[in-house]
């Protein structure tokens, strides 16, 4: 039997599947992290890095264990995954030069806004270019001992096998990619522009070799595999594919990489993927155009934030049950508040709320604040309150979708996956709505962004071939179920995202009073 790892440093998890060679997967481990706040910017440190990788791996060891009464010692190929964009900065000796600057962060609007003007090309604050010119701005005294730059899978990557690549979906939330590698005439005008500015060291020179799928990325060496199983368990020699970002891996996952298809990951940020016949008209500063695995150009609609604040209610509801003397498994608590959300009347009983605990750069929000509000004749619910979180978590990400509506961006398939669709249906009727298109949830897809990975790794294994046709046999029985929102969903989502976007002017002033203060 084959057995093919894929691992996904989430923002909230890092997920370890192991696969067959048809496929199905055969055992798993997990491990639980959060973000934290250094120096006013998100971040996770590379001891947290290291510790939660080898605790996933080691619960996936367990698990195989038990499942086969054996130990875990030969892999014939693996995979890693994680959080697209942000900024690793390391010197010539390999050491970390400033904490890792995380996706979620919105300090670099000065440096995107400059590099979109400059491209003629949207470049977001959370792509490492507008992290790298952003702290060139700033004068940061970290810049001039740059030496190499990566994401956070081409670093776990390079800590496995000695090799800085990425994968080429990954690569393009670092730069814009032109025909699957960096783009040339964009490179060369970022230099002039470095030059100008004291920095002589060319931008491409710092930045790690672009693959696509299926392309030889290294093996495991013996420091990597004693990094990942400390336990000496694991032998070195296991092949890799091209590291990921989990928006790639997502697309995989959900069997969306052909013309036409399109994902959406939904976890404590969400983003949709479209991959694109034909290029926008213009460029558009709620889009990224990126790519997948294989290079096909994508047009992603990314949020910042989108279940935090489901999960941060549901643990003040678990602590007011268990002041009653109760006890609830997170599983059933979830599921029943989303199913109560069903019950709500109208646009959700007339409240309205905004998730942002992070700022939201798609509809100009800084610095986040997460916000209530109703109206003293409006009747508070549970199901009007958890309808309307759904519906404010699934906001700014159906604005940014009216603009691929308004480009005639064909999307013939919607494949969902994340948290927000474990609750069958609920979840899927609320995105219909927002996305005005059938949702469809599959088996396979539950497992998410590391089972994607896993995929690729096999492709790898495989050597490589048509990855659409490689994807579309392996998904060809999967069980699936479609759900598009009734007319009731419909209106009541057009109604509450009326007052929505309304509101937004009360949001930002929020914010602006707030962090003023």
């Amino acid at each position: 039997m084959k057995k093919i790892l894929g691992i996904e440093l989430g923002s909230t998890r890092i997920k370890s599947v192991l696969i067959d060679e048809a496929a199905n997967v055969i055992a798993q481990g997990s491990y639980e992290w959060e973000n934290v706040l250094i120096d006013g910017l998100w971040s996770y440190s590379l001891e947290s890095v290291e510790k939660g990788l080898q605790a996933s791996y080691a619960a996936l060891a367990s698990d195989y264990k038990a499942r086969f009464g054996a130990a875990l010692t030969k892999i014939d190929a693996i995979g890693i995954s994680a959080m697209m964009h942000g900024y690793l900065a390391f010197d010539k000796d390999g050491k970390l030069l400033v904490p890792f600057r995380t996706w979620r962060n919105t300090n670099a609007e000065k440096a995107a806004t400059e590099l979109t003007k400059l491209f003629g090309f949207n470049v977001p604050m959370r792509w490492s270019v507008s992290h790298y010119y952003e702290a060139v701005l700033k004068n940061e005294p970290h810049v001039k001992d740059v030496n190499f730059l990566t994401t956070l899978s081409g670093y776990v990557h390079y800590k496995l096998t000695g090799n800085t690549v990425l994968g080429v979906g990954d690569a393009s939330g670092m730069f814009p990619i032109d025909c699957g590698n960096y783009d040339i005439n964009m490179l060369k005008t970022f230099n002039s522009i470095l030059t100008k500015n004291g920095i002589s060291t060319p931008f491409e020179s710092l930045l790690p070799t672009v693959l696509s799928a299926g392309e030889d990325a290294g093996t495991l060496t013996e420091a990597g595999a004693i990094w990942l199983d400390p336990t000496g368990d694991l032998k070195a020699g296991v092949i890799l594919c091209p590291p990921e970002g989990d928006a790639g891996t997502g697309m995989v996952a959900t069997n969306s990489v052909a013309v036409g298809t399109a994902n959406v990951s939904a976890g404590t940020s969400a983003f949709l993927m479209a991959v694109m016949e034909k290029p926008l008209s213009t460029y558009y500063k709620e889009i990224d155009i990126v790519t997948t695995p294989h290079g096909a150009p994508v047009a992603m609609v990314h949020v910042n934030n989108f279940a935090s604040e489901i999960t941060a209610w549901a643990n003040l509801f678990e602590e007011v049950i268990s002041l009653g003397g109760g006890k609830i498994d997170r599983s059933s608590l979830f599921g029943a508040l989303y199913e109560k959300s069903s019950e709500a009347d109208g646009a959700c009983d007339g409240l309205i709320g905004y998730n942002f605990l992070a700022g939201e750069p798609i509809v100009g929000i800084a610095r986040g604040i997460p916000l209530i509000s109703r109206t003293p004749d409006t009747k508070l619910t549970l199901a009007g309150f958890m309808k309307m979180h759904i519906y404010s978590a699934l906001g700014a990400l159906s604005i940014g979708c009216d603009i691929l509506d308004k480009e005639h961006v064909t999307i013939s398939t919607v494949v969902g996956h994340g948290g927000f669709f474990k609750t069958p249906k609920v979840g899927q009727s609320a995105m219909s709505a927002a996305l005005g298109a059938p949702v469809t949830v599959m088996k396979n897809s539950a497992e998410g962004g590391a089972f994607g990975i896993a995929l690729l790794a096999k492709f790898r294994l495989d050597n490589g071939g048509d990855l659409e046709r490689y994807l579309c046999d392996i998904f060809r029985d999967t069980e699936k179920v479609t759900v598009s929102a009734d007319e009731d969903e419909l209106n009541s989502f057009d109604s509450f995202m009326k007052k929505y976007k309304s509101g937004l002017a009360v949001e930002k002033l929020a914010s602006e009073v707030y962090y003023n203060a």
